[in-house]
């Protein structure tokens, strides 16, 4: 009977095709999430790796999702950028949707920089609003890190005093004030997914102090923690999600609001991984 690989040996055997490829060691990892493939194109891009051609890796099932890895430089520095990501609501489990995460740190990356597309039940804020994200929710149901823990990846009991690094999250705001982007600050909940909240999903969200509400984003920032990665992540707000004035969802107003906001969070992104320390 052929044992089953440990995930230590498929986070390895997955980082050698992509080496393969690139003598390059990227020091960042970063996550474009939904209408925000302005970054990619800010990457002097050396190779992309189709997701299919990696072992290990899922596929992603979402439309504006690409399924890339794309290795290169960001304003001079070695990156590996996720060209689409990955959700339980495609039915990958949390440690499939976190694999690449895995792999990204297994490559060199020390530094993880998130971005999504979001809710945003924050009454004072609106639509197109970039979001820095200070902490999270984890209402997924699940947790990437259950099962037999590997000691070479992380820690049994992983700390998340932190999730946010307040050091990275300081550097955003103040490139921020620099540029001239109004730069939110507040906590994000994740949820399953694929459907869109209540009235009753969203005034329970807020009153357990949720500011922005998405699908994903949260098992990654979690595997990050588990390997030590510093992590900073962004939300773009493409709907307002407010129970007495909610209107039906159009995902493609959601897409183009975050096509609208994304050459701000692209400016911001390019010119915080220029400054990482």
């Amino acid at each position: 009977m052929t044992v089953a690989a440990s995930l230590y040996d498929r986070i390895h055997a997955a980082a050698a095709v992509v080496r393969e490829r690139t003598p390059l060691v990227p020091e960042v990892g970063i996550i474009l999430g939904t209408g925000l493939g302005g970054v990619a194109r800010e990457i002097d891009v050396e190779t992309e790796v189709p997701y299919s051609e990696v072992p290990g890796f899922p596929l992603s099932t979402v439309e504006t999702h690409v399924g890339k890895l794309l290795l290169g430089r960001l304003n001079g520095r070695p990156v590996v950028a996720m060209q689409g990501r990955f959700h339980r609501y495609e039915g990958y489990d949390l440690q499939q949707v976190t694999f690449p995460v895995r792999v990204m740190h297994a490559l060199g990356a020390r530094t993880l920089v998130v971005s999504n597309a979001c809710g945003g039940m924050n009454p004072l804020w609106a639509p197109g609003d970039l979001v820095l994200l200070s902490d999270h929710i984890n209402l997924l149901g699940d947790n990437p890190l259950v099962g037999t823990n590997d000691e070479r990846l992380g820690p049994r009991f992983p700390d998340m005093s932190a999730p946010y690094d307040p050091e990275l999250r300081a550097l955003a705001r103040t490139i921020a004030l620099e540029l001239g982007i109004t730069l939110r600050e507040g906590v994000y909940v994740a949820v399953p997914g694929p459907n869109l909240e209540t009235r009753a999903e969203y005034r329970m969200l807020r009153a357990i102090g949720a500011d922005v509400v998405g699908m994903s984003t949260v098992p990654e920032v979690i595997v990050a923690g588990h390997q030590a990665m510093r992590t900073v992540g962004f939300s773009i707000i493409t709907d307002q999600c407010l129970p007495d004035a909610l209107e039906p969802a159009d995902i493609g107003r959601i897409v183009a609001t975050a096509g609208r906001a994304e050459p701000e969070l692209t400016r911001l992104i390019t010119a915080l991984v220029a400054r990482l320390a």
